[in-house]
Parts: structure tokens; C-alpha cells; sequence
């Protein structure tokens, strides 16, 4: 055991001393140490409740022989954080929490760990730290908030988001906008849509790494405790027989989770988190792979923002399991992948598909094709992505006069003042990995153009990101970004831009004679990030959008 370190022999009376210093027994210290990563915090709503998460999954652990250690991860809310400088940290936010757990699992010596998170940086970055260490770990989420309601209308946090837009448009009184700021998230755990961190905790089902019902059981439900235990004396079965992440986290198991992906309509973060975990797990994934797995795959679901359902909706409908059962009519997905409980086919032998409008049968789809599509072109070479799940189709092939802004509070005050017009692109652009730096999210200019009933006529694009709150003909990741010279950074004003959604395609229709002379004038702009602290730091060592903005 990697306890032996700090636990056997008389080298390490010193160690054991502190381990006693803290109350831990001879019998204690003689079992092996699982480590508890718990991003509890008092700062996050999807966080709230972690303690209660943690003291589930000791229990778990200590009944099955193991000894549990808990120690704390950071985690940003997304939502607290729009709209200001504290979105530059939400991303660069998932390497500092991988870091600390590679750090606090390696420095003292613990045998396996299991991964509390529940938030949209905080799952990918606790299996990023997963795969780099590669000993037994599983997760176990805080799971989904109950959607709350305004009137007869089930509403979340995207919906506070777009009351404001409509507000600022005349359309919502000032009763309304406060009933929203009420309603919209009644409970702990993530927002209720199929946001980012929904997003993550159900791809963690299908890429192997967490119990069937990690994704879906809500946060307030006492089968979330029940799962919690059950993921504690799992990880002991996982340290009794040797399995490992990358045992789990393999190239198939990879295409298993883009695919659940495609057939949920997840956010376009995914995007950028698996390839991320991927990179850790020693896995090659590029971006292309999206689509080669959305043109087989179709898409099942539509749940907020693309449509009227949530997340507690498809834990009704039987979860991750009763999509993937779905999948696996189409001899689409690879069964025999090893997970935290057997293998894939296992989860499912029980599960079915109890509500027809939540998850559509296989052929019946929302959709033949998945939900997430890569778009390339001329004005994103190495790529740009869509949730194409959340486009109207009125909106799958437009071209129009380009209105650009060097920064989201530029766009989101033009958008308020009435400045922008049905048929424009909007084009926001020094807001990538290393342009913004921290890559934004783009979630108040989305919201506002769909509050103020533009979302059927304006598209936005951005070397940054979007939430997956975020619904409309919003393309984002674009890559190569603009802070390192990518076209994004020369278009101008009133230029013509062609988006074609189903061919994949954005195209800049600017001459390339013109562009060439753009280019001599081009110079990189002064960094926002400073000389020193994180931002600074993740600047000069952060990778594009298409390899998942990881740290190199």
C-alpha cells in the first residue's frame, strides 16, 4: 500500500505520532487511507450540502475496512461569477483543483481517494487529477437542484438570466423579475438544467467513473446519501482488486461519454473538458472525434435550456442508464468497458426508459444527429463549437453584417442599449484561454438576446466560451483564439460572416488580399493579466481551446 510510507515500521514513528496527534487509532492506521476530496464550500450552491455528501461516503468506507481522510478542493460558482472579472478564475480554476488533489493525495501517501464535486470546473477537474494519479478513485457528485416555478412554468437559473433581458426590454415587470430571482433555484446542488455540471456528472456515468444515478438523483433526495455510502464501500472493492482510472478511462470509454454526450445535448464545455481528462489519461481525443460521433448519434433528449424538461425529469425517465440503454439499441456504444461497478453493459440490465417525452426511443429521436457540432472554416481552423440541440432552425444557415467588441461588457451594454439588429453576428473576440485570459463565459449577452427576443435572428461567436445555460446560434472556442493572432482578431466591422450549423462550417467572406494586409497591421494586444498571480501565470502556460486549454 502507498500507506506504508507514513503507516509501517519504525522509520515512521514520527509520521504515525501526527496521524495520533489527530485521533486516528493503531487499528486505524493499519487499514488502508481513502482519501475524501470534498469541495465543500459555504460559497457554492451546488456545494452547500457536500459536508453531508462526505460524512455519507466515510460511512461507506469505514464499513467496508477502509480508513477516511477528508480534505477540502476549491470550487467556483459560475453563476456568482458571471459578468465580471471573477469568470477570468472559473476556468483556470479546474487546474488549480486537479493540482491540490494530486498534491494532497501524493504528499501523504493515501492508497485511493474518492472525488466529491458537483460544479461545472470542479468534475472535470477532479478526474483530471484521477487519471494523473492513477490510483483506485470513483466519484460520487452532489447531484442536480430541483427546477423551481414561476406560475405554471418550471424555471432555472438561465431563466433568472433571461428575466433580466426581458425586463430591460419592457416585456417582465418589476414583481416578475423578483419572483424569478426568488423561484429560480428553490434547493441546493447544481443548477437543474443540462449545464455544464450536469453536464459532467452525467458524462462521468458513461466514461465509467461514477455509480449509475451520479448524474440525475437531485440534491435534496435521500437516495443522494444512499449513493454516497455506496460509492464509499465501492472504492474499497475498486482498492481490493487493483482497478484503476485509466483501467476505466480508455479510448473506447472516452467515445462511450461523447456519446451520451451527443444524446443528452450537453453544454459545449464538454468540449473542453474531455479532452481535457483525456490528456491526463494519456488518451488522444481531438476535437474532430465530435462529430464523426454526433453523425451517428442521435439526440434523445432536450432538457433546459433547449427545452421545457430538467434534470430531475430525466431521473424520473431512469437516468443516464435508460439514454444509454436507448444507445445501445443502434450497436453504438462499447458495452464491455470496465466502471466503477463492472462493466457498462451491466447498469444496463434493470434500466428502462419510463417517460417517452423526456427520452426519446432510439427511433424516435428530437434529432437523427447529436447534439453538439464542431464548426471549422477560414475563421476557425482548428475549430469552434455549437449546441446545436439549442439552435432554432431558423438559425442552422445564416449569414450577416459582422458587429465586433473586444470584450463581453462591451457587447452585453450594446445589446441593452437596443445597438444590435436582427441579421447581425455578433463577433467577441480577446476572450479565449489566453486572450481573456480564463476564457469567459458568455451567459449575460446570450441571455439578453434571448430576453429580448432576439434569439431567433442574432448569432453571437466568441474565442470564448458559453454556459451551459446558454441557448441560440451561439458558437464558441473558437480557435485558433484572437490574443495569438487567429482570424477572429481581423475581422471588422459590417464584414460578412456565413454560418452553415448542419455542413460545420464558418467562414469569414473577406478577401484573403484584404486579410493580408489586416495582418501587417495587427499587433497582439497588452496582456489584461498582469506580471504576476494566477491569471499571469495561466497565461503564459495555457494551450488553446481545441486541446481542451490545458497547462503545458
Amino acid at each position: 500500500m502507498h500507506s506504508d510510507y507514513v503507516t509501517r515500521g519504525n522509520r515512521v514513528v514520527p509520521h504515525r505520532s501526527l496521524f495520533k496527534a489527530m485521533g486516528y487509532t493503531d487499528e486505524e492506521l493499519a487499514r488502508p487511507l481513502i482519501g475524501i476530496a470534498n469541495a465543500h464550500s459555504e460559497v457554492v450552491p451546488g456545494h452547500i450540502h457536500l459536508d453531508n455528501i462526505a460524512e455519507a461516503v466515510k460511512k461507506g468506507v469505514l464499513a467496508a475496512g477502509g480508513t477516511p481522510l477528508e480534505f477540502p478542493a476549491i470550487g467556483v460558482c459560475d453563476g456568482i461569477s458571471m459578468g465580471h472579472i471573477g469568470m477570468k478564475y472559473s476556468l483556470p480554476s479546474r487546474e488549480l483543483i486537479a493540482d491540490s488533489v494530486e498534491s494532497m493525495v501524493l504528499a501523504h501517501a493515501l492508497d485511493a481517494v474518492v472525488l466529491i464535486p458537483n460544479c461545472d470546473k470542479i468534475v472535470p477537474g477532479m478526474l483530471m487529477a484521477a487519471a494523473r494519479l492513477n490510483i483506485p478513485a470513483i466519484v460520487i457528485s452532489g447531484g442536480p437542484m430541483l427546477a423551481g416555478r414561476v406560475g405554471e412554468r418550471a424555471v432555472s437559473l438561465s431563466s433568472a438570466f433571461e428575466a433580466v433581458g426581458a425586463h430591460a426590454a419592457g416585456k417582465i415587470d418589476d414583481n416578475t423579475l423578483l419572483e424569478y430571482e426568488n423561484e429560480s433555484c428553490p434547493t441546493c446542488g447544481s443548477c437543474s438544467g443540462m449545464f455544464t455540471a450536469n453536464s459532467m456528472n452525467c458524462i462521468t456515468e458513461a466514461l465509467g467513473m461514477a455509480l449509475p444515478g451520479n448524474g440525475t438523483t437531485p440534491a435534496v433526495y435521500a437516495e443522494r446519501l444512499r449513493l454516497a455510502k455506496r460509492a464509499g464501500g465501492q472504492i474499497m472493492k475498486l482498492f481490493n482488486e487493483g482497478i484503476r482510472p485509466r483501467d476505466i478511462m480508455t479510448k473506447n470509454a472516452f467515445l462511450n461519454a461523447l456519446t451520451l454526450d451527443m444524446a443528452l445535448g450537453c453544454s459545449t464545455n464538454s468540449m473542453l473538458h474531455l479532452p481535457a481528462i483525456a490528456y491526463e489519461a494519456g488518451v488522444d481525443l481531438p476535437l474532430t472525434l465530435a462529430n464523426e460521433i454526433s453523425e451517428k448519434t442521435p439526440n434523445l433528449c432536450r432538457l433546459a435550456p433547449a427545452g421545457p424538461h430538467h434534470i430531475e425529469d430525466l431521473y424520473m425517465a431512469g437516468g443516464v442508464p435508460a439514454v444509454l440503454k436507448e444507445l445501445s439499441t443502434l450497436g453504438i456504444l462499447h458495452l464491455e468497458e470496465k466502471t466503477v461497478n463492472g462493466k457498462l453493459g451491466d447498469m444496463l440490465k434493470t434500466a428502462s426508459n419510463k417517460n417517452h417525452e423526456v427520452i426519446r426511443p432510439a427511433n424516435n429521436p428530437f434529432s437523427p444527429v447529436g447534439g453538439i457540432m464542431v464548426l471549422t472554416g477560414n475563421l476557425a481552423e482548428n475549430g469552434s463549437v455549437v449546441k446545436r440541440s439549442a439552435v432554432a432552425d431558423e438559425m442552422m444557415k445564416t449569414s450577416g453584417k459582422a458587429r465586433v467588441f473586444e470584450s463581453e461588457e462591451d457587447c452585453a451594454e450594446a445589446i441593452y442599449s437596443n445597438k444590435i439588429k436582427p441579421g447581425d453576428v455578433i463577433v467577441i473576440r480577446y476572450e479565449g484561454p489566453k486572450g481573456g485570459p480564463g476564457m469567459r463565459e458568455m451567459l449575460n449577452p446570450t441571455a439578453a438576446l434571448m430576453g429580448m427576443g432576439l434569439g431567433k435572428e442574432v448569432s453571437l461567436i466568441t474565442d470564448g466560451r458559453f454556459s451551459g445555460a446558454s441557448r441560440g446560434a451561439c458558437i464558441g472556442h473558437v480557435s485558433p483564439e484572437a490574443a495569438i493572432g487567429g482570424l477572429i482578431a481581423l475581422v471588422e466591422e459590417g464584414d460578412k460572416i456565413d454560418i452553415d450549423i448542419h455542413a460545420g462550417k464558418l467562414h469569414l467572406d473577406v478577401s484573403e488580399s484584404v486579410l493580408e494586409e489586416r495582418r501587417k497591421k495587427w499587433k497582439p494586444p497588452a496582456s489584461t493579466a498582469g506580471d504576476r498571480g494566477y491569471l499571469a501565470r495561466y497565461q503564459k502556460l495555457v494551450t488553446g481551446a481545441d486541446k481542451g486549454a490545458v497547462l503545458v
